[in-house]
């Protein structure tokens, strides 16, 4: 028997609380079944179905706001504010992700107004499976041990009356639920925020019934339906999720204000104007004007891959939102991540970020709002929190010297300029486009092949790049500017969607091209092998740990290598 063999059998043997297919985030969305061959003939009918799922989003959110529990998030927020107390947000993968964004947008906002208030910016913290290289790239393994969530909150010193929000997509994160249990631990106010079905989760997932059915936290369950590409919550689950979740810190920042008699004026939006707002913003981006933007932006991408080239992107205030939705790329559709300092060895990403205006220390300063939090912990520590023995043997190097690596300043980087094609792709909104894309073209502009601005908001400036994709969209102004947020999230999630699936990474509409980097994902990859091929879900487990195998052989001698599960697919004779 092969030790991939091996390793599957225990698999299905032992993690049968990582098999998840019950759940509506894992179902196939009816809307897009067929978005794969829609897109190879009618690019913009293909973008519209993307789109469509989105419209699931308002009508969900309107009995959520409508519910006693948001506004418990919200008067916790302001309790805490008043009182001195810390608010933490907790994720992994994406919503890791939508958590540091929050704490960014936040320390954001108290360095525009007035110093008196400084100590706020201290009131936010963010807690991300992996710390903050994982921002970067997923860590393999972290999100599925709670106790890893309960040290890493432990670690930032969450005390009595504190709030934490424990964000999970799924609602079955074992890290996320770790954190939960962490900050009941410590006397905090818990608040647990999922998008499945409250009743779907007590039926199939034991470690999710238990966190539910504790009285003492607060659950928000977001539920809109099934993801537009199968199990893919970095799109509509984590949009509302940063929905709500931003409308109630935005809520309780403009009260507490208000309270204070504070010079700063922010307008108090009720929940009512956040939903006409987020609908309103969902129809402009799904005009016929803008879809055709996103068809000519998507096939501008997918021009320059097929032509084995690169896109790198220029960014500044939204260089956060940029990054994220190109680090999620590579776990989602298989793609080779990004390359540190020094590696010459791995594959190049076929996207990246940039920051034309500091160096790399600076950039990662400047985009999370203050300087990283990576990970650095003895042997010690993994052998206290029971980690398995091969991340005892071999942990991940997760430290702030590992983080700035990435080269994300204004540096220059041969290795994103010298391939057969290149585009250099300036990300602006509002009023910053005139500025961002003068610095970005002075930086980078005579290396890239071909040059391109991506602009959000109500008005279209001069660029001077070779192409314009503008979103003409308006955009309220609010203190952690969630609308300028959501809208850089909607364009650029459709936008690397669609390419993605241009480039045959997906199936219909499911992600065949992803990487099986946890217990959640392995299950996952098993069900899409099973249902595109008729075999078992054991016989799909086997396969897929034995193109693992094979995949990782690869991997270490630096290839870009396929999918794991795209390889077991076409091994078990489904689809070529």
């Amino acid at each position: 028997m092969s030790e991939a063999t091996k390793r599957a059998q225990e698999f299905l043997k032992r993690e049968g609380a990582f098999r998840l297919g019950q759940l509506l985030t894992e179902s196939s969305h009816p809307k897009t079944r067929r978005l794969s061959r829609t897109a190879a003939v009618d690019l913009p009918a293909a973008i519209r179905l993307l789109q469509s799922v989105d419209d699931d989003i308002p009508p969900a959110m309107e009995q959520v706001l409508g519910q006693e529990c948001f506004r418990q998030l919200i008067e916790a927020f302001g309790d805490a504010l008043r009182t001195g107390r810390r608010i933490f947000f907790t994720g992994c993968g994406a919503t890791g992700r939508l958590s540091i964004l929050l704490e960014a947008a936040w320390r954001r906002f108290w360095r525009t107004v007035d110093g008196s208030y400084s100590e706020m910016e201290n009131s936010v913290f963010s807690v991300m499976a992996g710390g903050d290289f994982a921002l970067i790239k997923s860590v393999e393994g972290y999100e599925d041990f709670p106790d890893f969530g309960r040290y890493q909150l432990r670690e930032r010193g969450v005390g009595p009356d504190d709030v934490v929000v424990a964000i999970t997509e799924g609602g079955e994160t074992p890290f996320v639920i770790g954190t939960a249990w962490q900050g009941l631990d410590a006397g905090a106010n818990v608040f647990f925020v999922y998008n499945n079905p409250t009743e779907l989760l007590c039926s199939h997932v034991e470690r999710s019934r238990e966190v539910i059915e504790e009285p003492r936290i607060t659950k928000l369950d977001l539920t809109t339906g099934p993801m537009a590409i199968t199990g893919s919550t970095r799109m509509q689950a984590t949009t509302a999720e940063l929905f709500v979740v931003g409308s109630a810190l935005e809520i309780a920042l403009a009260r507490f204000l208000r309270e204070k008699q504070s010079p700063i004026h922010i307008e108090e939006f009720g929940p009512d104007r956040y939903l006409r707002h987020l609908s309103g913003l969902l129809a402009q981006l799904s005009s016929p004007e803008s879809v055709d933007t996103l068809a000519r932006a998507t096939e501008f991408e997918e021009v320059i891959y097929h032509r084995k080239g690169l896109v790198t992107y220029a960014a500044d205030s939204f260089l956060l939102d940029v990054l994220t939705d190109t680090t999620e790329r590579s776990p989602t559709f298989m793609l080779p991540a990004f390359r540190k300092r020094g590696d010459d060895l791995s594959p190049r990403s076929w996207a990246f970020v940039k920051d034309p205006s500091r160096s790399t220390e600076e950039a990662w300063h400047s985009l999370l709002q203050r300087p990283p939090r990576g990970l650095d912990w003895p042997d010690d520590v993994y052998k206290e929190l029971n980690a398995p023995a091969a991340v005892r043997a071999n942990p991940s190097k997760l430290d702030n010297s590992e983080i700035y690596r990435f080269m994300i300043g204004n540096e220059t980087d041969p290795s994103r300029t010298d391939a057969p094609d290149s585009a250099l792709v300036a990300v602006a909104v509002s009023g910053e486009t005139g500025h961002l894309t003068k610095t970005a073209l002075e930086s980078f502009g005579g290396s890239y092949k071909k040059t391109a601005a991506l602009t959000v908001g109500t008005e279209e400036s001069e660029t001077g790049t070779d192409e314009t994709f503008h979103f003409s969209c308006s955009l309220a102004d609010s203190p952690l500017q969630l609308w300028h947020h959501l809208a850089v999230k909607l364009v650029l999630n459709t936008l690397s969607t669609a390419t993605m699936v241009r480039m045959d990474r997906v199936i219909g509409n499911a992600m065949v091209w992803l990487s099986p980097s946890n217990k959640k994902l392995i299950d996952r990859g098993s069900r899409l092998i099973a249902q595109e091929t008729g075999s078992s879900y054991e016989q799909a487990c086997i396969a897929l740990h034995e193109a693992m195998e094979e995949v990782n052989a690869g991997q270490q001698q630096g290839r870009e290598v396929p999918s794991p599960v795209a390889l077991a697919i076409e091994r078990l004779g489904g689809h070529q």
